[in-house]
């Protein structure tokens, strides 16, 4: 039980790698909050996990979130940035502004909020877990992405900074960059259904990961005591992919 008595928030928790990691975190004893945008899917998420539900749109009410966490349970030690809002493949000037704001006020100000509502907290115990889930696409520059890979290398940098200037606290605060079926890629693989392979194939190990069993125990990790001296860190969960860089470019419209 790594996380026995602890509190933690999961942002977009409802399915995907947000799902894997509550269920993950319940099992190793913590209280988990999972925040989501959709009310009905969140419920249900929440009811059979055993978690508590907290509904939440990251681009104005993470800081809520926090605030409804500490509420319930009396404090917060672990916070998963994970909340992510969708887009679809297409080349950069065939992207909106509208698409990019959309994209940073849910992957980077979200977060942002929610560290800073949760950064007293933590600071006064003297203990803090921040995990912010990122990606090999803003890493790797991938193509089609731009606002997803813009938005998360801008929350890979706010995690790293913050790391930095809270290392004195007791909070530490890392970034995993995963490569699995997460809800978002399940939604751009119903209308782009050759990405499993590509994708797949440009994995070393052959495969995508399993948001339960591939991920999750990695946020476990760096969610426990035993990540007390990892902070400012980027762990990438991904098969592989990032030791060469993963070298898949799906055929985009011009």
């Amino acid at each position: 039980m790594q996380l026995d008595g602890r509190v933690a928030l999961v942002t977009g928790g409802a399915e995907g790698i947000g799902r894997g990691i509550v269920q993950r975190y319940l099992a190793e004893g913590a209280q988990v909050a999972l925040a989501d945008v959709n009310a009905e899917l969140g419920q249900k998420t929440a009811a059979d996990l055993g978690a508590h539900f907290v509904q939440c749109d990251v681009r104005t009410e993470a800081g809520d979130a926090v605030h409804a966490t500490v509420e319930r349970f009396g404090t917060i030690d672990i916070l998963v940035n994970n909340a992510w809002g969708g887009g679809e493949l297409s080349r950069v000037e065939n992207k909106s502004r509208v698409g990019l704001e959309n994209a940073f006020a849910v992957g980077f100000f979200g977060p942002y909020d929610a560290m800073r509502a949760a950064f007293p907290v933590m600071k006064a115990k003297g203990y803090g877990r921040i995990i912010s889930m990122c990606s090999l696409n803003g890493v790797n520059a991938h193509i089609g992405s731009v606002e997803y890979n813009t938005a998360k290398e801008a929350l890979r940098t706010l995690t790293r900074t913050a790391a930095r200037e809270w290392a004195a606290t007791g909070i530490v605060a890392n970034v995993i960059c995963p490569a699995a079926r997460s809800a978002a890629l399940e939604r751009v693989i119903a209308t782009n259904p050759e990405i499993v392979e590509t994708a797949s194939s440009a994995i070393p190990m052959g495969r995508m990961g399993d948001p339960l069993d591939d991920i999750a125990p990695v946020a476990v990790f760096l969610a426990s005591e035993g990540a007390r001296y990892l902070t400012g860190n980027t762990l990438f969960a991904d098969g592989g992919s990032h030791i060469n860089g993963s070298a898949w470019a799906p055929e985009l419209p011009a």
